[in-house]
């Protein structure tokens, strides 16, 4: 009887091998020939707006402790000069999560709020800054230097300027043309169309604003500069009235990546205003950044820069995306097939050793 058992045991356990076998087999030939149809699969794809907070969520509660939110806020208030922007998203998320601020770091906030507001220091970095945008913090910018900067009159001064400097032969300033085409060509888009283009000119002047404060990244300063220098068709740009129809002047297919930029910046901009978006900027790299940025702030609100500054860039984006159900498909198969396979090897080693042990018995009772 005992022995019969047995025997359905090892029965059954080869079955279920078999079996895993044979389902980890199909997943895996199945993934494999979708991933060959189609090379252009991802293994990650994007989130929907729902999944994206929700994990930024799960993240931030795991992430925003007491002790790190204190730490975070105190390295900020030893910064200079003080980012208030980013303090104030850092103590929102504290009071969002319930987390109770220490006396001495809150008296400390207090005192140097104090000093910064001062309304002569504000007068005096505001006509510096109304001078050289360079010198300007991110408030400052929005106040003293942003008024030509993000109106129409300021892409209308950058195409003039950019013309002026073709027929003196001076050398031309390609990104802050381009831009200003860009900004430009929305504005009278969003005219014909009843707003629809007003996020894309949004974006395109904080981006021109952010070029002047020195605030874009390199690596988006580097994808600026090319678009610049091969999306504009700057053999064109005396023949043409740039100011009337600046788009006449741009490569549609080039100039792509930046537009999209631009409107994403744009879409955060309406949701969190100037001010947080230029902040933000500094963690746009790539088209995807901009439309993570967009996304997020449009379901997370004013949490988007506190979870940032928690969370970092890193951690921050890779919420936006999961594994494909083909990239799934394909790990589970490959897994399914390791771990049938070793338990395959597992019992044919175990029936070596059970075979060599028992006629090493059998020698010893002999």
């Amino acid at each position: 009887m005992a022995f019969r058992v047995r025997s359905i045991a090892r029965w059954l356990a080869r079955a279920a091998i078999i079996a895993l076998f044979g389902l980890s087999l199909t997943l895996t030939l199945v993934s494999m020939r979708a991933i060959l149809r189609d090379p252009l699969i991802k293994p990650m794809v994007e989130r929907t707006a729902a999944e994206f907070e929700a994990a930024l969520a799960r993240e931030t509660a795991r992430t925003a402790t007491p002790s790190a939110v204190a730490a975070r806020l105190s390295t900020l208030l030893d910064e200079t000069p003080h980012n208030w922007i980013v303090i104030e998203a850092v103590e929102n998320l504290a009071a969002d999560r319930g987390i109770a601020l220490s006396q001495t770091l809150t008296d400390h906030r207090a005192t140097l709020w104090d000093e910064d507001s001062h309304w002569l220091v504000a007068i005096g970095n505001c006509a510096t800054c109304s001078w050289d945008a360079a010198t300007c913090t991110l408030p400052q910018a929005l106040v003293c230097n942003a008024p030509v900067t993000l109106s129409p009159i300021g892409d209308v001064i950058g195409l003039s300027k950019a013309g002026f400097a073709a027929v003196t032969g001076s050398e031309i300033d390609k990104l802050d043309f381009a831009l200003s085409a860009i900004g430009l060509g929305a504005t009278v888009a969003a005219v014909a169309t009843g707003g629809t283009s007003l996020t894309l000119k949004a974006g395109a002047s904080l981006l021109k604003l952010a070029h002047k404060m020195s605030l874009l990244p390199p690596r988006l300063l580097a994808l600026i500069l090319d678009v610049a220098r091969t999306g504009v068709r700057w053999d064109e740009v005396l023949r043409w009235d740039s100011v009337t129809d600046p788009a006449r002047l741009l490569n549609p297919e080039i100039v792509r990546p930046l537009a999209e930029i631009s409107s994403d910046l744009g879409r955060v901009s309406a949701k969190l205003g100037p001010t947080e978006t230029l902040h933000l900027l500094r963690f746009v790299d790539t088209p995807e950044d901009a439309r993570h940025l967009a996304k997020a702030s449009e379901t997370g609100g004013a949490k988007v820069t506190g979870r940032l500054e928690i969370l970092g860039k890193s951690r921050f984006m890779r919420a936006a995306l999961r594994w494909s159900d083909t990239a799934i498909a394909l790990i589970c198969g490959l897994v399914g097939l390791l771990l049938s396979l070793a338990m395959a090897l597992a019992g044919m080693i175990q029936t070596v050793l059970s075979r060599a042990l028992r006629k090493t018995l059998r020698a010893t009772a002999r």
